[in-house]
């Protein structure tokens, strides 16, 4: 049975919380970090029903896209939909996690998810928000062993260079050291200066996998005491941002395109801004409340915008600027990822050999179109 920590882990690797913005608040909410978990619970966001739901249907772990705290409590009171809530889940040992803007930014996300049921094609970020820092990594290595290392070190995301993997630089040079008293050296002998071949390996690293880059690395290194050094790169590494943008595979009046995202999205209303005549082939999507990125979706000369929430003036002002937006509603285009979720838990736990039962619930959504 996998630990909460071991189901933070699996969800942090995909969507590191360094992503997240810094007004969010992303992670673990409430609950035991070591509790053992065997029923897992998916949602949008979480409600009394949902913490009910959970209860009611034995789960100990809810994971959520939307934060149960936001913004800092004052206080937790029963007499408050909020308290009321955080009392059931305290009181039963209920784990509630949240990935929300590192959800959005991250790499098969939100707004990929989004993107890729709307079929688009050369999808790319709509607004940059984090550039990954990048690391050279140096190790010296008796003869013998460096291919080893090398692989040991690319197994666990180093020397990743655009389409490139393994990628690394060789020198031989001569290495020496004297092992001390107390000593249990692989090589020489105590208090006798040894000279040894040995191989100077470089190689590239994203700053969030450095630790696990050398981890790897020292459990296959024979060595007692290991030389390596780290050392900070201005090269730029891989961008992450929120909204993504790319072309359909064929143009469309705007009324068609607004029928695909309507039936892919499963939604029985949506709002569309822009001459239902307009041919569109350029689209922008954010999912949840993307008006903010309007501006953004017409600097890359997209014919129209995807998202939810927009707001009148918002509305207004984009069709002055000429470019279609669809407003599917912040729900619609944001649960699309909650399977994508379940699915990575899912084969990170078997590739532990772990498991646990995991449920997508989708929430009954709280307008009602008369």
């Amino acid at each position: 049975m996998p630990s909460c920590a071991t189901i933070i882990n699996i969800i942090e690797k995909f969507a590191p919380k360094n992503l997240a913005f810094d007004w969010d608040n992303t992670g673990l909410q409430l609950g035991d970090y070591n509790k053992e978990v065997s029923k897992i619970l998916i949602v949008l966001t979480v409600t009394e029903d949902v913490i009910d739901y959970a209860l009611n249907n034995g789960f100990e772990m809810i994971i959520a896209h939307h934060p149960l705290i936001f913004k800092p409590l004052k206080a937790v009171r029963k007499d408050f939909t909020i308290g009321r809530v955080i009392y059931k889940a305290i009181q039963k040992d209920l784990v509630i996690y949240s990935a929300h803007t590192n959800l959005d930014v991250a790499k098969d996300g939100v707004n990929d998810v989004l993107a890729q049921l709307l079929e688009l094609e050369r999808v790319e970020v709509l607004r940059e928000t984090y550039t990954e820092p990048l690391k050279k990594i140096t190790v010296f290595v008796p003869e013998g062993y460096e291919d080893k290392i090398v692989e040991a070190m690319g197994n666990a995301g180093a020397g990743f260079i655009g389409k490139y993997s393994n990628c690394t630089f060789k020198i031989r040079g001569e290495g020496t050291f004297k092992p001390e008293e107390g000593a249990n050296p692989f090589i020489g002998k105590i208090g006798k200066l040894e000279k040894v071949n040995e191989f100077r390996i470089e190689t590239i690293a994203p700053q969030s996998r450095v630790k696990s880059i050398i981890s790897a690395m020292l459990k296959i290194h024979p060595y007692e005491e290991v030389a390596y050094d780290v050392y900070p790169l201005d090269n730029e590494g891989e961008k992450y941002g929120i909204g993504r943008v790319g072309y359909l595979s064929q143009e469309m009046p705007l009324e068609d395109f607004a029928l695909l995202v309507k039936n892919k999205l499963n939604v029985s209303n949506l709002k569309v801004v822009g001459e239902l005549s307009k041919i569109v082939k350029k689209v922008a999507v954010c999912g949840g409340s993307g008006s903010d990125l309007i501006n953004a979706a017409i600097f890359k000369n997209a014919d129209v915008f995807v998202t939810g929430d927009v707001k009148y003036h918002d509305a207004l002002d984009a069709f002055m600027q000429g470019i279609a937006v669809i407003d599917a509603g912040h729900s619609a285009t944001e649960k699309v990822v909650l399977n994508k979720i379940k699915e990575h838990v899912e084969k990170s736990l078997c590739e532990m050999n772990q498991k646990a039962f995991i449920e997508v619930l989708i929430e009954k959504e709280i307008f009602n179109y008369v």
